[in-house]
C-alpha cells in the first residue's frame, strides 16, 4: 500500500495548484460565487477545461461548446475562466457577449466580485483592478487587460479583445423568430468577427444551448473551421471525449451527462414537459425543423420494443454507409439493421461510429453475427468498396457477403424517392431506442444537417425494399437477392436459394443502379 506524501506546506501547495490547474481554481471559485456551496464535480467540466486549455496554449482559436442549460457553462467559462486567465496574465483583454445587458452584467458582476475576494488577490497578487476603470461591465487591470461585457444590442465601437466569449447569443423564447436569429448571425459576421485585436493569435469561444437549426451554432458548424464540443444530456452515439491529462471519457448511447444532478428519469420527465422538439434542441443539441424538411415528422411511425425477428416471417436486412476517412470531424460509418416483411421496414438497430478500416471490418462481422441478416447492402464507394473486397477475400464464417450498391442519382433524389414509403407508414421506429434522437433529427433535418450518413444508409435500404417489392409483384420468388441490370432491359436476379432468374420487365430506373 502506498502512503500518500503530504506537502510540507499544504497551503502553498494548494495555491500553486490553483494557479496552474483551472479545475482546482474552478472548485474554489464556485464556492465563492455560490455562498460556500460545493460544486458537484462531473467529467464534463474536465472536458470543457481541456478545450479551454487548448485556447490558452494557442492550439485552437475557435471553440464551440454546445450543452444543456443549468450545467455550469456560464460560471465555468464566462466567470471563473476569465478571472483565472486574468490572474495568470493581467494584460489579456476579454470581450464577453450575451443576449441581454442584464445577463452580461450578471456574469460580469460575478467575475469582478470573484477577483476582489481576499483569496484571489492572495493567489494572484499582480492582478489588480484599476481604480480608473472599475465598472462592473467594463473593468481594467493595472496591467492594461480587462473584461468588457456587452450584449447583441450593445455597442463595440472602437473596442476589441484578445479573446471573445459569446455566452447564449439568443433567448430560448426568441429562437423561433427568424428575424432574431438572422440578426444574431449577421451581428457575428459583421461586428464581432472584426473585434479581435490580433486576428492571427486571438480566439473566439462560443458557448450555448442549441435552440434552432439555423441558430449561431448552426451557422458556425456549416461554415466549418470550429472545434465543437457537443455535450448532449443523453448520449446519442459512441464517442471518445478528451479530458485533461490525456484521458478520455467514453460515452455510449443512452449515457446521461450528469446523473447526479439530472438522472435519466428527470430528463425523460423534461422531455415530456417540453416536447421532443424543444428537448432535442436544448438538451440533446440536435435541433430539427418542427415539421421536418423532405421527411415530415408526422410520417414517422413508432413501435414498441420487444420485437423478435426470428419469430416472425420476413428477413433481416443490414445497410452500410461507410465514411471515406476516419477522424474527429469526418462522417460516420453507419449500419442500419431492419426487419422487412411485405414492404414494411421495422428498424431494429442503428450503429454509428467513426472507425478505422480494421475497426470497420470488425464491426461488419460483429453486427452480422449479432443480427443474422439475410442480406447486407454496402455502398460501393470509398471505404465501402474496400470493405466489399475485404469480406469477399476473407469470407468470415456465419457472415453474409456484402451486396454492392452503386447510386446513380444524388442524395436528394434518393431521399425524395423513399419519402413515399415513409409517408405511407412503411417505416417503423422503436420509441425507446437510445439512437432514436440522432436518427430522427438527421432524417427530419435532411438536407440541411451537418451529417447525412444515417439518411444514406436508410435510403439505400428503403430502395432495396422498393425494388424487391416490384419483383414480388411479378411473382419472382427469391431469398436474399442481387439485381444485375442488362442493356436489353432485362434484369438478372441472383438468389441464394433458387439460383438465377431472368425477368423481362424493365426496372432500370433503380436509383441505386447496377450491383456490379
Amino acid at each position: 500500500m502506498t502512503t500518500p506524501i503530504m506537502p510540507d506546506d499544504p497551503h502553498a501547495f494548494l495555491q500553486a495548484l490553483m494557479r496552474n490547474d483551472f479545475r482546482a481554481f474552478l472548485r474554489k471559485a464556485f464556492a465563492s460565487i455560490r455562498g460556500g456551496a460545493e460544486i458537484a464535480w462531473n467529467w464534463h467540466l474536465d472536458a470543457i477545461a481541456c478545450q479551454l486549455g487548448r485556447i490558452e496554449s494557442g492550439d485552437n482559436r475557435h471553440l464551440l461548446v454546445t450543452m444543456p442549460p443549468r450545467n455550469l457553462k456560464s460560471i465555468t467559462i464566462s466567470v471563473a475562466w476569465v478571472a483565472w486567465m486574468l490572474g495568470r496574465d493581467p494584460r489579456r483583454n476579454f470581450v464577453c457577449v450575451s443576449y441581454s445587458n442584464e445577463l452580461s452584467a450578471k456574469l460580469a458582476r460575478d467575475c469582478l466580485t470573484l477577483m476582489q475576494t481576499h483569496w484571489y488577490r492572495e493567489l494572484f497578487p499582480h492582478t489588480m483592478i484599476s481604480p480608473r476603470r472599475s465598472a462592473i461591465s467594463d473593468f481594467e487591470t493595472t496591467a492594461g487587460g480587462g473584461r468588457l461585457a456587452t450584449s447583441l444590442t450593445g455597442t463595440l465601437t472602437g473596442r476589441g479583445g484578445d479573446i471573445v466569449i459569446i455566452d447564449d447569443p439568443i433567448k430560448p423564447e426568441e429562437a423561433n423568430s427568424e428575424t432574431t436569429r438572422n440578426n444574431a448571425n449577421e451581428w457575428f459576421r459583421s461586428t464581432l468577427a472584426s473585434r479581435l485585436d490580433d486576428k492571427g493569435a486571438g480566439a473566439v469561444v462560443v458557448v450555448m444551448q442549441r435552440l434552432h437549426q439555423f441558430d449561431l451554432a448552426g451557422m458556425l458548424i456549416e461554415g466549418g473551421g470550429w472545434h465543437e464540443l457537443s455535450l448532449p444530456a443523453i448520449a446519442i452515439a459512441n464517442e471518445a471525449i478528451p479530458l485533461c491529462g490525456r484521458r478520455v471519457r467514453i460515452r455510449r448511447p443512452g449515457d446521461v451527462l450528469h446523473p447526479e444532478r439530472e438522472p435519466l428519469e428527470v430528463l425523460e420527465s423534461l422531455r415530456r414537459l417540453m416536447g421532443p422538439l424543444n428537448f432535442d434542441a436544448q438538451y440533446q443539441q440536435q435541433p430539427v425543423p418542427a415539421d421536418g424538411n423532405i421527411i415530415k415528422a408526422d410520417w414517422l411511425q413508432m413501435c414498441e420494443a420487444g420485437f423478435d425477428p426470428a419469430a416472425e416471417p420476413g428477413q433481416v436486412i443490414q445497410s452500410w454507409d461507410t465514411a471515406s476517412k476516419d477522424g474527429p470531424t469526418s462522417d460516420w460509418s453507419v449500419c442500419v439493421t431492419a426487419h422487412v416483411w411485405r414492404g414494411r421496414v421495422r428498424i431494429l438497430d442503428v450503429f454509428r461510429a467513426r472507425l478505422t478500416f480494421p475497426e470497420l471490418e470488425t464491426a461488419y462481422i460483429e453486427l452480422a453475427r449479432r443480427f443474422r441478416p439475410a442480406t447486407i447492402l454496402v455502398e460501393d464507394a470509398a471505404s465501402g468498396m474496400q470493405l466489399i473486397y475485404s469480406m469477399r477475400a476473407k469470407r468470415p464464417g456465419r457472415v453474409p457477403l456484402p451486396v454492392p450498391r452503386k447510386p446513380d442519382v444524388d442524395k436528394l433524389s434518393r431521399v425524395i424517392g423513399m419519402s413515399g414509403q415513409i409517408a405511407a407508414g412503411q417505416l417503423l421506429l422503436p420509441a425507446d431506442a437510445p439512437w432514436l434522437g440522432a436518427f430522427r433529427s438527421e432524417l427530419l433535418g435532411f438536407p440541411r444537417m451537418r451529417h447525412d450518413d444515417q439518411v444514406d444508409a436508410l435510403s439505400q435500404l428503403m430502395n432495396w425494399v422498393l425494388v424487391q417489392e416490384a419483383f414480388d409483384r411479378y411473382e419472382v420468388s427469391a431469398g436474399p437477392i442481387l439485381f444485375v441490370h442488362h442493356g436489353d432491359g432485362t434484369t438478372e436476379i441472383i438468389g441464394d436459394n433458387d439460383g438465377i432468374f431472368s425477368s423481362g420487365h424493365d426496372l432500370t430506373d433503380d436509383p441505386w443502379g447496377p450491383a456490379d
